[in-house]
């Protein structure tokens, strides 16, 4: 165990010295903020367990790349039990407020736990829906009495082809939820919404991420039919695979959303970097940031 962490340390101090250097001109780029410049933030960083001072730095290392919104929390909802209590997001919070950032918490959305769940007995999951909806809401509530402002909300199970229940739960769910005094994001990933596209877009929530490398089509639908308050998040850096996207044609589409959408644009990977090396989640928040730093420079150029 101490040899693994030993070499995550050497490797992550590889990748910054390489990556996020003061005279590296992408860092410079990323320095550029006007007021409506699009938000740049990620859906999740690789995980690394409950070392403490290595997750100080990942997030030390996200933010200096020009990541303004950081997710916290990141760790908790895949391969491992489902934790009831939400004690380690509590303290990742209280850790990260401490040093300073502005955090965005991720918890996996209580529909999309239920739809990727094993069937119990036969028992329809939607069954234990209200018996979740109350530690929801008591922990929504209790992110806001910390001071977060948003809190990031995945729900992949949307691009799936879901019966009529599910859709009508899905109404239910975020009516109750809305309750809680801060800002929601619905995150969408893993493809496109498809039928699902009008119930996400009316979801009673603060901001939509969408998948726009897996399906870049939704993109015109999806502006046509949110609305005018909400917060839009587009998947333009692919999270999986290694090729950085295409700075030209990404830009071209960049230009036109934030036409759209001026100060609600904001930027992400298409989806969580949980299972990526480190060297490419890193990669791909330079790329996110970038982004928004180019939409800002040729904006002001124009």
């Amino acid at each position: 165990m101490i040899m693994k962490k030993s070499w995550v340390h050497l490797k992550f101090n590889e990748f910054v010295s390489n990556r996020c250097q003061p005279d590296n001109p992408l860092i410079h780029l990323c320095m550029l903020k006007g007021q409506d410049m699009a938000l740049a933030h990620n859906l999740g960083f690789p995980r690394i367990g409950r070392d403490h001072e290595l997750r100080a730095r990942h997030w030390q290392v996200q933010k200096d790349i020009g990541i303004e919104l950081l997710p916290v929390g990141d760790f908790a909802w895949f391969d491992q039990p489902f934790d009831l209590s939400w004690a380690q997001l509590f303290d990742e919070v209280a850790q990260a407020t401490a040093l300073g950032h502005a955090v965005k918490p991720v918890v996996i959305g209580p529909l999309t736990y239920l739809w990727q769940g094993e069937t119990n007995g036969g028992v329809d999951k939607l069954e234990r829906l209200d018996g979740l909806l109350p530690l929801y809401d008591q922990h929504l509530n209790r992110l806001a009495a910390l001071g977060v402002e948003w809190v990031q909300i995945d729900e992949p199970a949307l691009a799936e082809d879901l019966p009529q229940d599910w859709k009508n739960a899905y109404e239910r769910v975020y009516n109750i939820l809305q309750r809680a005094p801060l800002k929601k994001l619905i995150a969408t990933y893993s493809g496109g919404l498809g039928g699902n596209l009008g119930l996400a877009a009316n979801l009673p929530v603060d901001g939509l991420h969408i998948d726009l490398v897996q399906a870049p089509d939704q993109y015109v639908t999806i502006l046509d039919r949110l609305p005018a308050y909400k917060v839009l998040s587009l998947g333009l850096v692919d999270g999986v695979n290694a090729a950085p996207c295409n700075l030209g044609h990404t830009l071209d589409l960049l230009h036109d959303a934030h036409e759209r959408l001026g100060e609600r644009l904001w930027l992400a990977p298409s989806c969580a970097l949980l299972r990526c090396p480190l060297d490419l989640a890193v990669q791909k928040c330079q790329e996110v940031a970038v982004l928004a730093a180019a939409l800002e420079q040729n904006r002001a150029a124009a």
